[in-house]
């Protein structure tokens, strides 16, 4: 009898202690339900997720169009270097056909046995003149230095001449003239420079 009572005391206390855990598990009014509330954060982090995941696609986007056009500006670079390499003597070409044309009629005009020297002469110091405009149009300027002090840097002296009418160190003529490209030395001009006598 005595385990009877026994058991029937533990059978009332586990009905209690389920009754209370069941009571634990149960909703306080106005409160969600263990399952929803864990949902809730997953739905916001997988909106979360896709915004990241639309904002990354969208940089992503940019990224290819702004190398596209790197690589479309470079390549457009490239073509134009090339052809300024290509052309860059385009107008100065153009400019020195005229004094071409023009020696190809002196010249013409001078395979003529009854051609008049003096008019040959004129043609050729006005081709001559063409020319000299055409380089001056470009900035190639003549050194031509006679009676000038001599100036290592655009002269070359080719021998020394004592001179009594001329101080020492200056040209006395010029063997071959020089030239500068927009001040910048093409050929030095090949010079006699005085000296003073011995």
């Amino acid at each position: 009898m005595e385990n009877e009572q026994k058991a029937a005391a533990e059978g009332r206390k586990l009905e209690s202690e389920l009754d209370e855990s069941q009571a634990s598990e149960a909703p306080v009014s106005g409160q969600k339900p263990a399952d929803e509330v864990s949902e809730q954060p997953d739905a916001d982090l997988v909106k979360l997720l896709e915004d990241a995941r639309s904002k990354a696609d969208e940089h992503w986007d940019q990224l290819l169009r702004v190398r596209a056009e790197m690589e479309n500006l470079k390549r457009r670079h490239e073509r134009e270097l090339a052809n300024a390499h290509k052309f860059a003597l385009d107008s100065f070409v153009r400019e020195l056909l005229q004094v071409w044309d023009s020696l190809e009629l002196g010249h013409s005009a001078a395979q003529d046995e009854t051609a008049d020297v003096e008019k040959l002469r004129e043609g050729i110091e006005l081709t001559l003149k063409l020319f000299g405009d055409v380089m001056a149009k470009f900035n190639v300027e003549r050194i031509d230095p006679v009676g000038e002090p001599f100036n290592p840097d655009s002269h070359q002296a080719m021998t020394m001449q004592p001179r009594d009418d001329m101080a020492p160190n200056h040209v006395v003529s010029v063997i071959q003239k020089g030239y500068t490209l927009n001040g910048r030395l093409v050929r030095p001009a090949l010079v006699i420079v005085s000296q003073a006598p011995s």
